[in-house]
């Protein structure tokens, strides 16, 4: 069996805004609240102890309402944002001890970021955007070119390179930011709200392009988002912030069948859980042998396509299959059960 390698690692980190930071951090060890922290001494906790480990290959998807400190969680990994306490670390290195010519390497080809606005240069050409680190890091105009020319036509923009942004619909601006973020070649991409700007058409097309290329790329992405659905859909690994700490993180369907806080629970009350769980996240261990009635679905099938192909049926068995090969079992008895939102475990 694999065994996951983690490329980012937050470990303890806070971030205190205000005039005195370093200060407050002591009163926040003895257990002082971000409202106290404000109303008295008038600093906002941002960050409360994060620790949150990102696997290679793998979408996190760090998720929150407003204010939940998401995005300035996110910069911290690039060090936009420096932390009042606390390490960053990427392939083990702690980056928050980087100096300045080792930050410019980290941003130039080891992490590149795609933002919500776009930020795309409006004097430079389609092309020229996206083949912006190359040109940063002064790689021949040829190969810029090329580069830019293959991740635009990867990305349905074949034909655009010449033209300017301005010229552009707001989904076809962020599919150049992808390609800029994509032509660096980093392992790492950060996206901060990337498609939420977007019509929710373009926004669900842009979702299914992100899981197509990391299926062939197998990128470290960490996305940034405040839709539950859209995490839902993207996360390998889910984190849910609230008020600046870590409320649960995990494999996303095991967050939904087994919320650990009130706050989750209400979070995920509303969702449409037979369109969202798998069959693998509710089937039970394989039996030595399997009935003979049972009916083959793959594990990734969601429920509501399930209850579908047997039109209701309660008494159909099924056996779940990953790669043709037989890993578990459930019936509609399961189904029903994990159609029921479960209470916050104490």
């Amino acid at each position: 069996m694999s065994t996951k390698n983690v490329k980012v690692s937050v470990k303890n980190l806070y971030k205190i805004f205000g005039d005195q930071p370093e200060q407050m951090m002591k009163l926040v060890d003895q257990g002082m609240s971000k409202a106290e922290l404000l109303e008295t001494h008038g600093h906002v906790l941002g960050l409360n102890n994060i620790n949150v480990d990102m696997n290679e290959g793998e979408i996190t998807v760090i998720m929150g309402l407003s204010g939940s400190g998401k995005s300035t969680l996110i910069r911290h990994l690039n060090r936009l944002i420096e932390p009042t306490a606390g390490e960053v670390l990427l392939d083990g290195q702690d980056i928050l001890k980087f100096d300045a010519t080792d930050m410019q390497d980290l941003r130039r080809k080891r992490m590149s970021m795609v933002f919500q606005k776009f930020a795309l240069f409006p004097h430079r050409t389609v092309s020229d955007n996206a083949a912006l680190a190359m040109d940063v890091r002064g790689e021949p105009e040829a190969e810029q070119k090329a580069e830019a020319e293959k991740w635009l036509a990867r990305l349905g923009l074949e034909g655009f390179g010449d033209s300017y942004p301005h010229q552009l619909s707001g989904g076809m601006q962020q599919r150049v930011g992808i390609a800029r973020a994509l032509c660096a070649h980093s392992d790492v991409m950060l996206l901060d709200e990337a498609f939420s700007a977007l019509d929710p058409i373009i926004r669900s097309q842009m979702q299914d392009l992100l899981l197509e290329l990391q299926r062939e790329l197998h990128k470290t992405i960490i996305f940034i988002t405040h839709d539950l659905d859209e995490a839902l859909k993207l996360a390998d690994h889910l984190v849910i912030l609230n008020d600046g700490y870590v409320v649960q993180q995990g494999e996303p369907q095991s967050i939904i069948l087994n919320p650990t806080d009130p706050y989750i629970e209400q979070f995920v009350a509303d969702i449409n859980r037979a369109r969202v769980l798998r069959a693998r996240s509710i089937m039970k261990v394989l039996p030595d042998q399997t009935r003979s009635d049972a009916i083959s679905v793959d594990a990734d099938a969601n429920l509501e396509s399930i209850i579908a192909s047997v039109q209701g049926d309660t008494s159909k068995n099924f056996v779940v299959l990953d790669n043709q090969h037989p890993i578990g079992v459930f019936d509609m008895h399961d189904i029903m059960l994990a159609m029921v939102p479960q209470s916050a475990a104490p």
